[in-house]
């Protein structure tokens, strides 16, 4: 499995982006995927985890901020973030675990994209 994440750019505080991660490889949807993020000097964060039957997972910092959603038909899964805050400047990555459930560590998944640069501006 190969994901290409994209999405990221340069906004103003309180604007919205939509991250997007597509999929290769036949067995995506039995994967569950994550959005992962990390700042600079800081640890790789969850921000959030899709299941292979939608069920959702979301970090404590989200808050009804960001959705993550997945559509299989094309093999991508999504972020969409609002109300985006400077705190939230990191790189996304987002990744596929050869699991039924959402795992919550980086070290849990077994397939990573490239990451994608979200900067917000105060």
């Amino acid at each position: 499995v190969q994901l290409q994440a994209s999405g990221g750019g340069l906004v103003q505080t309180g604007d919205s982006l939509r991250l997007s991660c597509a999929a290769s490889g036949r067995a995506f949807n039995n994967y569950a995927m994550a959005w992962f993020r990390q700042a600079p000097g800081k640890r790789r964060e969850f921000v959030a985890g899709i299941n292979w039957s939608g069920t959702t997972y979301d970090s404590d910092f989200m808050k009804g901020r960001f959705t993550i959603s997945r559509d299989g038909a094309k093999n991508t899964v999504y972020l969409q973030m609002n109300s985006l805050k400077p705190e939230d400047t990191a790189v996304y990555y987002c990744a596929g675990a050869r699991s039924t459930v959402v795992l919550g560590r980086p070290n849990e998944y077994d397939y990573w994209g490239q990451g994608t640069l979200v900067t917000v501006s105060s």
